[in-house]
């Protein structure tokens, strides 16, 4: 691709990665004029783990969601949706099974009356 944003994700070391999601974290916090402070008590962690963070070092998955959802940032979340696929043999075999028409109802003869 000749597109220069286009990034090799999988080239990337873990720690690169991390600090890429630390920039991405300090851009929209400077982007939404926060000090690190207000952030963090937004966010309802510590300054400190926040500071790590944009730094791109270890957090937790969880300090990560609550700094996010801060920055109003949660749409990223759509990368990560499982959309569940069918294959066309499964989806054949479905509709083979489906009923093609109605029955009329059966009477026995125990049920008729008598009369």
């Amino acid at each position: 691709m000749s597109d220069k944003s286009y990034k090799n994700w999988y080239s990337m070391s873990d720690m690169a990665l991390a600090a890429h999601i630390g920039a991405f974290v300090k851009h929209h916090r400077l982007e939404q004029n926060k000090t690190q402070e207000t952030l963090a008590l937004e966010a309802g962690i510590s300054r400190s783990t926040l500071s790590l963070l944009e730094r791109g070092e270890a957090v937790t998955l969880a300090s990560l969601i609550q700094v996010l959802r801060a920055l109003d940032q949660l749409q990223i979340m759509e990368g990560f949706v499982v959309q569940e696929t069918i294959s066309p043999l499964a989806l054949a075999k479905i509709e083979q099974e489906k009923r093609k028409r109605a029955r009329g109802k059966k009477t026995n003869e125990s049920d008729k009356s008598d009369w």
